[in-house]
């Protein structure tokens, strides 16, 4: 019987829509107020879930300890109070919207999580606007 247990955290960031190969117009009328040539920022929460067996020896899926300081290492002090576009080299060339950035945190923590329990990553970028990412 697999069972999911969940860790939340937040983090504030800031960020800009837009792809470099469109000029302004374009980007304007696809990403709107998002393309805000000096940023914008959002209140993240994030929902991290991990899917298992229940270990017989603790009773736990993952040590919600291990989590919890895996979540902020990996990635609260990596994007927290952050320009994403400018500090986080995983948005060089990649478009920090909502889906990418839930890909990415997906990304930074899977490799941490054993292999044998299954990963998603929910990302609220507003209370009622939000991604869900499992690897697939």
């Amino acid at each position: 019987m697999k069972v999911k247990v969940s860790r939340k955290a937040h983090f504030n960031a800031a960020h800009r829509l837009f792809r470099h190969d469109w000029d302004d117009s374009k980007n304007s009328a696809v990403f709107g107020k998002c393309n805000n040539p000096n940023y914008h920022g959002h209140n993240y929460d994030l929902v991290v879930s991990v899917f298992g067996e229940i270990d017989q020896e603790t009773g736990f899926v993952m040590d919600m300890k291990v989590l919890k300081e895996l979540i902020k290492d990996k990635i609260e002090d990596v994007l927290d109070h952050k320009n994403l576009n400018l500090e986080v080299p995983e948005f060089k060339n990649l478009n920090p919207t909502a889906e990418n950035i839930a890909i990415v945190v997906y990304n930074k923590l899977r490799p941490h999580i054993d292999s044998s329990k299954d990963l998603e990553v929910v990302l609220y970028e507003t209370p009622r606007n939000f991604v869900t990412y499992s690897g697939e």
